[in-house]
């Protein structure tokens, strides 16, 4: 079992950039891939970015390719995530989450561990 807390959200302006890290607790974090998510009020959760246990895979949804880095030390338990020229679209709550699947996983229902949450507020 992993439990994850997320971290490093805030109110910016549009072009800034922010780091969210997410911590996670336990020995075994090296053995999760993990993801970001956000979710917009009134909005669905989707999908942002993953990176597999090793690292040595990322993936992004297209809508923030480009912009958003994910990364990982897994000496240090934290999966990061660097947000650059940040818009208000890109206004939600962002989410990491583990998955101890074998396969990428890009939905919500594939990960089994979520932390609580940092808010991103962009202002235009």
């Amino acid at each position: 079992q992993v439990q994850l807390v997320e971290s490093g959200g805030g109110l910016v302006q549009a072009g800034a950039s922010l780091r969210l890290s997410c911590a996670a607790s336990g020995r075994t974090f090296s053995r999760y891939d993990m993801g970001w998510f956000r979710q917009a009020l009134g909005k669905e959760r989707e999908f942002v970015a993953y990176i597999s246990r090793s690292g040595g895979d990322t993936y992004y949804a297209d809508s923030v390719k480009g912009r958003f880095t994910i990364s990982r030390d897994n000496a240090k338990n934290t999966v990061y995530l660097q947000i650059n020229s940040l818009e208000p679209e890109d206004t939600a709550v962002y989410y990491c989450a583990a998955s101890s699947g074998i396969l990428r996983v890009t939905t919500a229902p594939g990960y089994g561990y979520w932390g609580q949450g940092t808010q991103v507020t962009v202002s235009s």
